[in-house]
């Protein structure tokens, strides 16, 4: 058995609405803050309060952050999915529940150790009021938890301190919750288990984080100054996070005017529209949706895609098809995003692994749709979007600038004798583009209807197969400028791919597979046009496993398309039940071709 110590996992179940957000963020909090490595995914109901939810926390001495497979303790407080709960541990581990009522006899197994603390009776003798009372039982089990796995007094005191300096009335009653659950578990349990923490320095240079956040802030350094947007699970908090940003620094220091523009818009076709119309202006303008709100923006990608206007949209990936499961995570809308719209379309999709990667590649994106003079797709995922991360410090060079790609300014229209809109001067598919009332040379109209290179209006099958093929062009030509794919280790007879959320399971089963003999090398996928190393790798292994959270092998069927490596080399691990990938079902994924012929 390995050292269980720094290296766990605990689920805690409760209702929505019952305040347990506050004490399981203090837990991880507590845990990053004792220098331990530690991650966090929320499962949540997409209904209303009281429904079940679940928080899992993993603690991991060697740094992986994907969702563990199995938990090694488990704070069972929500009477409505306890037998569920309890059925699903692994054995050997630990159940904590509230013993205010005997546990029903039903629910045993002699393989667990059960952990009865009277949370309810504790909490009633020092509290009152039902709702105070109800909350302060969800911040009892933080200390109890405190106290099973030595989670610093101190730390969790200097937390709670911060958590509630505002308002010292709960400053009290959270820090007396907390202390009635830590000595009561004290006083009545043998403290720590085997399962515990010891304090280590390997959070430094550090933060938690979850992607949606961190994208919010990516936009804001880019330049970003409007949002067009239309509320959906699990989009929202990233345009939140950017209004929340927005008010606090883009606001004149002098006047207190806005410097920035977000609509809420009707739906999600006025909010595309309003991001091209943005775009077109010279604003930098995004959008923030989920698959569904994507099918709905296809006409405005097209229209954009064609007319050439730049445009951001990210789309933080959830379960379908329709609404599906709205708040389960997947990797479904891969070729939604590659080809979106009608006719020949294809559209570049930059593909973050975490939040710090959703930041870097906020800016990327709004760089790549103005020097390209299209839409760009940042795909990221519920798991991203909405969980807590233990990422690198967010870094920024402040040297930078926008590049705004080719823009002719007034003083350069002034000296050209005419401005033709889609003339490929560079022969690299790219034309010049001007903003609207700069000179009186430059465009103000954009046409999303058949044009020539000089942007007028026919219908002329030679003029419109030359501007099809340029911008074919200069999609082949952001092939190189997309974010590399990463590569690690070479040699190996087989290969592993993955893209997005995938990487925190996939790095990990790597690892475990080297542990067992089985090396193999190692490729993420960072953007769409691929670059000319996703084929080199693919070729120069005899058998390729993409890994994906997708029922269909998305990524699988692009890479053929795109790559036209042989079906037989690639070989598909789906993933697509709506929890974050772990590591141990990429491994047996992998497995299950034992035995077929490579």
């Amino acid at each position: 058995m390995n050292d269980p110590v720094n290296d766990f996992a605990l689920r805690i179940a409760t209702a929505n609405g019952t305040g347990s957000a506050s004490a399981n963020n203090l837990l991880m909090q507590a845990i990053f803050r004792m220098g331990i490595p530690v991650s966090g995914k929320n499962l949540f109901p997409s209904n209303i309060q009281g429904l079940p939810t679940w928080y899992e926390i993993r603690v991991s001495n060697k740094g992986y952050t994907a969702r563990p497979k199995d938990f090694d303790l488990l704070a069972a407080l929500n009477a409505a999915t306890m037998a569920q709960d309890i059925a699903g541990m692994k054995s050997g581990g630990w159940v904590l529940f509230d013993s205010s009522r005997p546990l029903d006899k039903k629910l045993g197994r002699d393989d667990l150790h059960f952990i009865g603390v009277p949370f309810a009776r504790l909490c009633n003798s020092n509290f009152e009021g039902v709702r105070e009372r109800i909350l302060m039982k969800n911040i009892a089990y933080v200390g109890a938890v405190g106290a099973l796995l030595d989670i610093d007094k101190d730390t969790l005191a200097a937390l709670t301190a911060e958590k509630f300096k505002k308002k010292p009335a709960l400053l009290k009653s959270n820090q007396k919750a907390i202390e009635l659950g830590y000595s009561y578990t004290k006083k009545h349990f043998e403290c720590p288990l085997p399962i515990r923490l010891t304090k280590m320095d390997s959070t430094r240079e550090h933060i938690l984080i979850d992607g949606n956040t961190s994208a919010a802030l990516g936009c804001l350094y880019a330049g970003a100054t409007v949002g067009a947007w239309y509320p959906i699970t699990p989009a929202t908090s990233l345009m939140e996070a950017f209004s929340a940003f927005c008010q606090r620094y883009r606001k004149n220091p002098k006047s207190g005017k806005n410097r920035f523009a977000i609509v809420q818009a009707e739906d999600e076709l006025s909010a595309i529209g309003m991001v091209i119309g943005a775009s077109w202006a010279g604003a930098r303008a995004f959008t923030s949706t989920s698959g569904p709100g994507v099918s709905l923006m296809n006409e405005f990608l097209g229209l954009a895609y064609y007319a050439e206007i730049p445009a951001v949209l990210f789309d933080v990936q959830r379960t379908g098809p329709s609404t599906g499961m709205p708040t389960r995570t997947q990797q479904a809308d891969l070729l939604t995003c590659a080809y979106a719209s009608h006719g020949d379309t294809k559209h570049i999709c930059l593909y973050p692994a975490d939040p710090k990667e959703a930041f870097d590649m906020a800016v990327k994106a709004f760089d790549l749709a103005e020097q390209f003079q299209t839409p760009v797709i940042v795909l990221s995922d519920l798991d991203i979007g909405m969980n807590d991360w233990m990422t690198p410090k967010l870094q920024w060079d402040d040297n930078y600038r926008p590049n705004r790609g080719k823009v002719l300014s007034a003083e350069e229209l002034e000296r050209i004798e005419r401005f033709y809109r889609y003339m490929d001067i560079d022969e690299d598919g790219v034309p010049y583009r001007t903003l609207p009332g700069v000179h009186p040379k430059g465009s103000y109209f954009t046409r999303g209807s058949g044009h020539n290179r000089f942007g007028f209006y026919t219908e002329d099958s030679d003029e419109y197969r030359e501007v099809m093929d340029r911008i074919t062009r200069k999609f082949e030509t952001a092939s190189k400028a997309v974010p590399e794919a990463l590569i690690h280790g070479s040699g190996a007879r087989t290969g592993l791919v993955t893209l997005g959320s995938g990487h925190a399971a996939c790095s990990e089963a790597v690892d475990l597979m080297k542990e067992r003999g089985d090396g193999m090398d190692y490729m993420r996928i960072r953007g769409f046009p691929f670059g000319p190393e996703v084929k080199e790798f693919l070729l120069a292994h005899e058998v390729n496993y993409i890994v994906e959270q997708n029922r269909d092998g998305q990524l699988r069927r692009l890479l053929m398309i795109e790559t036209e490596v042989p079906a037989d080399r690639l070989r598909s691990v789906l993933y697509y039940a709506g929890m974050p990938l772990c590591a141990e079902c990429v491994v047996e994924g992998v497995q299950a071709f034992s035995g077929v012929p490579a």
